[in-house]
């Protein structure tokens, strides 16, 4: 089969597949019911989180006081230094003064604000690298504090040498201690064994009290709190209804607030964030129209300038397209509400580049970037095994491109509310390919209820299902935004990918595509420049 025909057949097997859905979807009565418990549980969940916060904030203190340093203004335009050229920060309505915005205030009770884990320089999320940095700057920095910052708020922290065993994972691999508990409600799984290096899951102080009681640790990577107009789904199992929630979680959560930010902090952290308008249109009714924060790579050490030459990256071009996402733009399962069929073609950045020749190092590698965009888009991958895909079509191979889970045009992420497994939580016989999982938790899970009765999964983070309590759901998360990436590593959502030629090589084997070594520097030259 030639590569067009092969295209051909891709797009009518995914037509097919959102026929399915749509008929899935209309022909379901309880669907409504179902998404209002699934609410419930949401609910339950981020109040449960809460909880565990504050009751580790009476039973472990921290020692550590200081307070998070923050620059007086954060300009209009921002270009910091990245591991590849530079990441920039664009706000379309102009600098932010931080001492009048909630985003940079102090309204916890352990010295941190939002930008303790959301800063410029890391595409407004967290690096591994930058973490390291701040750790042998000053290890009372209020990025490390016990509540999720340790593997376990009962850490030793006495010593500089006991602080560096119990903040490991953050400076390793820039991870943040995540308590959820199990859900009480429509629960269908039981947790028969926790291989937990921490004894955090296991300590019925901290951890579980039971096999469907009590609190799990789950280690996940800070998402960025920028390009948040193009968001379907808020936090990586879903679980926040809007970014106003969100506000108000992570400041009784993670700064572990005495009270909730009010209505007018609410509503500088959403407005410096930019609202998810298509997703909660009234909530966001009161934010000025342009508001947040963009980011993007915008320069890269070789291809030098990632806008110039008719290339369209960076920060700016990136917050120009907001006002074209809306909810199921260029899904591939039929949920575009125009009806407008899907195209592979997700990002055309640097297509313009595709026409370059010479051979000097800047034209060298803008090609290769060009190429790699090229193959982002049109690379044939037969989906198969991926968890709220080939089962909920009950199609085995699935025909698909990159696009078809990153389908957001020129961001990347998903257009809907599609949590996956893809195997990046696998531990076991089923470990994934290329990534390392060292070092978390890994927990065996028993299906005692539900379609999935008497199966057993082994995972380093249960997912969506300590939400939902549903046994479809066990490593489930959504697609992040792809925009930044450069500046933000290790990837994925447990930080087992240290580059992004790991990710690359991930995808590489566990969908068995077959990529050149050609094609897979290509193809992290693209990512790099995103």
């Amino acid at each position: 089969m030639d590569f067009s025909t092969a295209r051909g057949s891709a797009k009518l097997s995914l037509t097919a597949a959102s026929l399915a859905v749509t008929a899935l979807l209309a022909a379901d009565p309880e669907i409504a019911v179902a998404q209002n418990a699934q609410s419930d549980g949401f609910a339950a969940a981020r109040a449960g989180a809460i909880e565990h916060a504050q009751k580790m904030r009476r039973l472990f203190p921290d020692i550590d006081e200081d307070t998070q340093a923050t620059p007086p203004v954060i300009p209009e335009l921002e270009i910091d230094l990245d591991s590849g050229g530079a990441i920039a920060t664009f706000q379309p309505k102009g600098s932010t003064v931080t001492a009048e915005n909630g985003f940079f205030q102090n309204l916890g009770t352990n010295g941190r604000t939002c930008f303790t884990c959301h800063q410029p320089q890391d595409g407004w999320s967290l690096s591994a690298r930058h973490a390291k940095d701040r750790f042998h700057a000053n290890s009372n920095d209020p990025l490390f504090r016990l509540v999720d910052g340790a593997t376990c708020p009962s850490d030793d922290v006495s010593t500089h040498r006991a602080k560096r065993k119990a903040y490991s994972l953050l400076l390793a691999r820039g991870l943040i201690r995540i308590g959820l508990p199990i859900p009480s409600s429509g629960l269908e799984f039981q947790i028969t064994d926790v291989n937990d290096p921490y004894g955090c899951n296991t300590n019925p102080m901290t951890g579980l009290t039971g096999s469907t009681t009590g609190t799990v640790s789950v280690y996940r990577r800070p998402l960025p709190a920028a390009n948040l107009g193009f968001l379907s789904a808020i936090m990586w199992d879903g679980r926040e209804p809007s970014l106003f929630s969100q506000a108000v979680d992570a400041t009784l959560g993670h700064a572990q607030g005495a009270v909730a930010p009010t209505g007018t902090q609410q509503q500088q952290i959403v407005t410096f964030e930019g609202c998810t308008g298509v997703n909660t249109p009234a909530l966001c009714a009161n934010t000025p129209a342009g508001a947040g924060v963009f980011t993007a790579q915008i320069f890269d050490d070789a291809g030098q300038f990632l806008f110039s030459k008719g290339a369209n990256g960076g920060p700016i071009s990136l917050s120009q397209q907001v006002t074209k996402f809306f909810l199921g733009v260029n899904d591939p399962l039929g949920q575009n509400p125009t009806g407008a069929p899907f195209s592979a073609e997700v990002f055309d950045l640097y297509s313009s580049w595709g026409n370059l020749h010479g051979h000097s190092p800047k034209s060298e590698r803008r090609q290769a970037i060009a190429r790699g965009e090229e193959l982002f888009n049109t690379t044939n991958i037969n989906i198969t095994g991926v968890a709220g895909l080939n089962d909920a079509l009950n199609q085995p191979n699935i025909p698909g491109f990159c696009g078809t889970c990153h389908d957001t045009p020129n961001v990347g992420n998903h257009s809907v509310k599609a949590p996956l497994n893809i195997g990046v939580a696998n531990a076991g016989a089923t470990s994934p390919p290329a990534l390392d999982i060292t070092g978390l938790p890994v927990f065996t899970i028993w299906c005692t209820n539900g379609p999935l009765t008497g199966q057993m999964f082994e995972v380093t983070d249960p997912g969506r299902a300590l939400i939902t309590g549903k046994c479809a759901d066990i490593g489930k998360v959504k697609g992040p935004i792809l925009r930044g990436l450069a500046a933000r590593a290790p990837y994925f959502h447990n930080g087992s990918a240290a580059t992004l030629a790991d990710v690359v090589e991930f995808y590489n084997k566990r969908f068995d595509i077959g990529f050149t070594d050609q094609e897979r520097a290509d193809l992290v030259a693209f990512l790099s420049a995103l």
